[in-house]
């Protein structure tokens, strides 16, 4: 039977992003995923509410953090992993295609200090990747479609999944940002879709579709499998892409997909100072 690890899950109403507080019952070690860096595009201010309050958790269960994850770089929110690298002393694992998204954004925000090799990040993480947290092992899963750096990491019975798949209610994951490929986000769904149906899945994100007023974040292969809107029930790889192609061409940017990008394509942090000490971001006009 697979480990069970406990799992937590914090969900930020700004950004609708889910961060994950996993850990491995025998050992205490825990890694958290996603983690969300509070920013208000107003002010231009960071603060790190959103992340102290997991680790305010992590102390209370005992635990220990030994890692932070990141399934892709995300278009809607700003990460906190460098923040948790610098103050708890962590690594920072995400998927090895990584540098294919920093090689498509790094020119776009003319940012010079970014070279598209993921040497920013600590960990690069290939399919089939396995590793240890504690006496639990988490695997790697290869899941492009929304970026093409996407990753799923499959912990005992505990399978991350990051933007690939939402509740089942509400569907799957855009797939038309650079990089991004309906067809491709079928198969890599069909990849998750094969493990077993009490496979708990853990979504990376929740929005409240007609009917439902509960945010909710949890569901199983299973679920998906029979019930998912956009996949579930046997649809074909045809019908999926037309859907999704179709309905991405209505959709309109992230708010903070320009913020995000590139503070995320350099795994948190914050661009280099000016001389004078202050730090900028740069909105390309016209661009997306």
């Amino acid at each position: 039977m697979p480990a069970h690890p406990d799992v937590r899950g914090f969900f930020d109403p700004a950004t609708h992003t889910v961060t994950y507080l996993v850990s491995d019952p025998a050992t205490g070690q825990a890694a958290i995923i996603d983690p969300v860096l509070d920013y208000d595009a107003a002010s231009a201010r960071t603060s790190t509410g959103s992340v102290d309050a997991v680790m305010s958790a992590l102390r209370e269960a005992g635990l220990t953090l030994a890692m932070v994850l990141e399934t892709h770089a995300h278009a809607d929110h700003l990460t906190a992993a460098d923040h948790l690298r610098r103050s708890e002393g962590v690594p920072i694992g995400i998927g090895e295609r990584i540098t294919k998204v920093q090689a498509t954004f790094a020119p776009l925000f003319d940012a010079h200090d970014v070279t598209p090799d993921g040497v920013v990040f600590d960990r690069l993480h290939a399919d089939g990747d396995a590793f240890p947290l504690g006496a639990l092992t988490a695997e790697v899963i290869h899941t492009p479609g929304h970026t093409p750096a996407c990753v799923s990491y499959r912990i005992g019975d505990a399978l991350f999944t990051g933007d690939t798949l939402f509740m089942p209610d509400y569907g799957t994951a855009r797939a038309d940002f650079p990089g991004g490929d309906a067809r491709t986000l079928y198969r890599s769904i069909q990849k998750l879709l094969a493990l077993p149906d009490e496979t708990r899945i853990f979504v990376g994100h929740d929005y409240l579709p007609a009917g439902r007023n509960e945010f909710r974040f949890e569901t199983t292969v299973g679920d998906q499998r029979v019930n998912n809107i956009h996949i579930g029930g046997g649809t074909s790889e045809e019908a999926f892409v037309a859907m999704r192609e179709t309905r991405d061409a209505t959709l309109k940017a992230p708010q903070l997909i320009l913020p995000a990008l590139q503070i995320n394509i350099r795994a948190g942090a914050l661009p280099p100072p000016e001389p004078d000490g202050r730090r900028f971001l740069k909105i390309p006009l016209n661009t997306i």
